[in-house]
This record gives C-alpha cells, structure tokens and sequence, in this order.
C-alpha cells in the first residue's frame, strides 16, 4: 500500500508523453494496461492513469466507455486463446463452458467469426442472451451435462476449472483441444492418450489485438455484455457482485465527468 487495482480503462487521453505519435490530447481509447506486470499495474480504478501507447487502442465512436471497458481483458484473452495459442480453423466445433461469463460470451462470439458451431454451457438464465450473441446450441449445465450430451467437439474453451474439469475430455473428440483458462484437473495423462492438446497461456496487453476487436465492436460483429454498472467510489460492491458469480457479461466501472 498505497496500490490501486485495475488493468482495464476506457477514457480520453488528457495528455501524451514525448515521442507518441499514434494518439492526440482528447482521443478515445480503450486497453488492458501493462499486464500481467503485477507490480506496476494497470492503475485503472481511478480517474486519471498512465498507459503505454502500445496497450491502446482507439475506441469505437459507436460504442460508449462502459461498453469499451468492459472489453479488454476479457476480449484479449478470448482473442488469444481462439487465434494465437489454438488457431482455429474456419468450421470447427467449438464448445464453450461458462459461456455467459467475460471470456466466455467473447470466446462465443469471436468463434462465429471463424464459421465454427458454437455450444454454449452456462446456467438456464443466460440461454437467451447467449442465442442473441450467435450461439448455435445451448445446454443449461444444471439440467444436462454436457459430457452427457456433446461428442467429437474439436475444441474446447473451459472458463470455468476446477477438480471435475476432466469431465470435458468425454467431450472433446480425439485429437482434439482443450484450452483451460483457469487451473482444473484435466487427467492429463490420458487426454495423451488420446491425443488431446491444451493449448492456452497468460493474457498479454497488446494494443494491436485492441484495434482488431475495436474494428469487431465497430460493425457490430463483437458486443460486450454488460451484468452490472458500479461507481467507482463503490468498487466494493463491484467484487461482492463477482463473489456471487454467475455473472452475465462483465462488472463495470465508472468515474465521474
């Protein structure tokens, strides 16, 4: 202490340092700012922060900055996942679990743009909101598992984890590939077997990656989800709503003008 959390921000550039070209007092612009550097962070819960020009992007006129913040980390690490670690390939079937959630409903989203058949896992109350986002079919996990229900997927986007996480390998067809975004007990051993790859890693600030998604939410292609909107002098709130999980979107938020 004195620390400050937060690594995503969408706001105005108030003022730029010596040799920045790419950005002018007064742009818009949105990013996840220098992560995973856990020591000198993001700073983004407050109303001013620095940012590297490389972690920026500009941001979409036609998106306002709850929306834009809720981007970065979350779209970045959907964006990672599906394009740099998997590469997936046009037409695949791809199988998201915890789809509601802020990687999940843009690991669903940016996998359509790929052609693929996108299965889409989460509770009963998110099934009209992830059909809206494009999702080809929905399993409501309380009612049917879906190692109960799926075969052959080529891939696998596990937001969720945990011990029971090897309950997916039922899921995914030889030779495929799972990628955990968070620690589970996938029975590596026999996923070899198989032939079954985890492909995944660390999020990574990258403000060209930003520009992609930007140019995405610009067309309407990509839209964020939002579950719930907090003043910043509230940020307690904000993570008493994350501990309660089942989370729609993201959790924003917000400063003063």
């Amino acid at each position: 202490m004195p620390w400050t959390p937060g690594s995503d921000a969408s706001g105005v550039v108030a003022a730029t340092g010596p040799g920045v070209t790419g950005f002018a007092e007064g742009d818009a612009v949105f990013g996840m700012i220098r992560f995973p550097d856990l020591e000198t962070g993001g700073r983004a819960y407050a109303e001013y922060t620095t940012a590297p020009a490389a972690h920026l992007a500009r941001k979409p006129a036609s998106v306002d900055h709850v929306h834009a913040a809720a981007v970065p980390m979350s779209g970045l690490t959907a964006y990672q996942y599906l394009f740099d670690h998997v590469r997936l390939p046009h037409g695949r079937t791809v199988l998201v679990n915890g789809a509601a959630g802020g990687v999940g409903h843009f690991a669903v989203q940016l996998a359509k743009t790929r052609g693929a058949h996108v299965i889409a896992v989460a509770s009963s109350r998110h099934e009209a909101f992830l059909r809206d986002l494009g999702a080809d079919e929905y399993l409501d996990y309380t009612a049917t598992p879906a190692e109960d229900a799926v075969r052959d997927a080529d891939l696998v986007v596990d937001t969720v984890g945990g011990p029971g996480a090897h309950r997916f390998l039922k899921v995914v067809k030889d030779g495929g590939t799972i990628s955990p975004v968070f620690h589970g007990d996938y029975r590596r051993e026999e996923a070899a077997r198989r032939g079954i790859e985890f492909r995944g890693g660390q999020v990574h600030s990258d403000g060209a990656q930003m520009e992609a998604l930007a140019a995405l939410l610009e067309d309407g292609t990509l839209r964020a989800g939002i579950d719930s909107v907090h003043d910043l002098a509230d940020a307690a709130k904000a993570h008493e709503r994350a501990e309660r999980g089942h989370i729609q979107g993201k959790i924003v938020l917000t400063v003063a003008s």
